[in-house]
């Protein structure tokens, strides 16, 4: 296969500085949301990539579960790779790639853990079998076979039946809170447009500056 013939033409609606909302969360939901209009699967899948105190990177997909003003929630086992990396380094970067509509969006900023309630209230509201699996599983150890794992899901759903499935202490939500935006909408000729967000350093720490990149 030659790699360098694979190409796409990108095509999409002008989108420059005036054309972009105030406040990103804003954009983002307006983006999103044409996203979702769209029906397709996984549309909240996001490139989350992370660092160790040395600044060797790692990436993976993570499921977005919430937004808020303060920033972009995801959950995970806290005793995973990326868990500790971010205790290690609490920066992180996501990216949405919307591909039906030859988009993206880029957010950047500080991690921070969200609360033990906000854990708690998500996980009951997961299927019975995914809280299981989140006990079942210790992420990113090494396991001699898949029997393993599947034994600890028998073995656990027998502990638990018929009785509400605890939070585990080693599971829980992590929030993005961003310090940049950037929106990327694909054109012709690789002519593309960029917008960008950045935190106004000054006392009201909501504003936020724009400004248009070149491709």
């Amino acid at each position: 296969m030659n790699y360098a013939d694979l190409r796409t033409q990108f095509t999409g609606k002008d989108f420059d500085v005036k054309d972009a909302d105030a406040n990103p969360f804003i954009q983002f939901d307006i983006w999103f949301n044409d996203m979702l209009e769209l029906n397709e699967p996984d549309s909240n899948a996001v490139l989350l990539s992370t660092s160790t105190k040395e600044g060797r990177p790692s990436s993976r997909v993570v499921l977005l579960k919430a937004v808020d003003s303060t920033g972009f929630v995801f959950y995970t086992n806290y005793s995973g790779r990326k868990s500790k990396e971010l205790e290690e380094n609490p920066y992180a970067s996501m990216l949405f790639f919307f591909k039906s509509l030859h988009r993206q969006v880029r957010i950047e900023g500080k991690i921070e853990k969200v609360s033990r309630e906000e854990s708690l209230e998500y996980f009951h509201s997961r299927p019975r079998d995914s809280q299981i699996a989140a006990w079942a599983s210790q992420q990113s150890s090494k396991i001699e076979s898949r029997k393993v794992l599947e034994e600890n899901f028998e073995r656990l759903s027998k502990e638990f039946e018929g009785k509400e499935i605890p939070l585990p202490d080693f599971w829980g939500g992590f929030r993005l809170v961003p310090e940049y935006f950037e929106f990327w909408q694909g054109q012709e000729n690789r002519m593309h447009d960029r917008v960008a967000y950045e935190k106004a350093k000054a006392v009201n720490n909501n504003q936020w500056l724009r400004s248009r990149l070149s491709p």
